[in-house]
């Protein structure tokens, strides 16, 4: 890998870590600036030398310093997806620093809306929403294109919103949440309606591969709610990096 890739990847670990701290406090509806890191057990506030990325965590065991309190495999696991995700994009998109720095800030995006999801059930809406916003107003000078955009944002949303209303009237049962519409019509914004059919397919067969893996595990029953935004954060991560070979591929699945 060239140098510029590793300093992606070292990159990566900075944000992942900034996002580590958005992914524990903004569905809490706690500030992201102030205070600074802390033990969530003891509230003693973490040393420079405890919060150097990945490298704090092994060398303390997973536990803090100061109460012996485990310390969650989620923080590490966001650091290293993220710098690999971060140096899977520019190793796909260099030379084009401009695209770069979209897929960048999507990638981020993704891994904030993963975690909360499988977390807390929730895809806030100060991500998705400004994400609709900044995908659409950078797609005026980058791909997808401002049309393919737009057509994403209302196709991406709208299939979504309409599936849930037609499960809702004919079950009774609200299945889905409007954040998974929300953050579908984001995926839309940065990467056009062409990847959102390929989105929510591959979301929606990896969603039900896990739920039927999880009923014959006996581990819940098939009227338990999944995160999906956690599959339609996979899938996007993957179209994002590989978009146009995945888009052809599906298009073989049709024939």
């Amino acid at each position: 890998m060239t140098a510029i890739v590793w300093l992606a990847f070292l990159f990566g670990l900075a944000i992942g870590s900034f996002l580590n701290v958005c992914i524990t406090r903004v569905p809490a509806d706690e500030s992201v600036v102030t205070p600074g890191s802390r033990c969530r057990s003891c509230r003693t506030p973490i040393r420079w030398f405890d919060n150097i990325t990945v490298v704090s965590y092994l060398a303390l065991w997973g536990r803090c310093r100061q109460c012996r309190a485990p310390i969650g495999a989620r923080y590490p696991a966001v650091e290293l997806t993220t710098a690999i995700a971060f140096a899977l994009q520019v190793f796909v998109h260099q030379p084009d620093v401009a695209l770069i720095a979209v897929r960048l800030i999507f990638t981020a995006l993704l891994v904030v809306l993963f975690w909360t999801d499988y977390e807390t059930r929730r895809l806030p809406n100060v991500f998705t929403i400004p994400g609709v916003v900044v995908g659409l107003a950078l797609s005026t000078v980058l791909p997808p294109g401002v049309v393919a955009s737009a057509f994403g944002i209302v196709l991406g949303g709208g299939v979504l919103f309409l599936l849930r209303w037609v499960w809702l009237r004919a079950t009774g049962v609200d299945g889905m949440g409007l954040g998974d519409v929300k953050m579908l019509a984001m995926i839309g914004a940065f990467l056009g309606w062409q990847q959102v059919i390929v989105v929510l397919f591959l979301a929606s067969v990896t969603g039900a591969i896990a739920g039927i893996a999880l009923v014959v595990a006996g581990g819940r029953s098939m009227q338990a709610s999944l995160p999906f935004g956690t599959f339609l954060a996979a899938s996007a991560l993957l179209a994002s990096i590989i978009g146009s070979d995945l888009f052809a591929w599906y298009l073989t699945t049709l024939r």
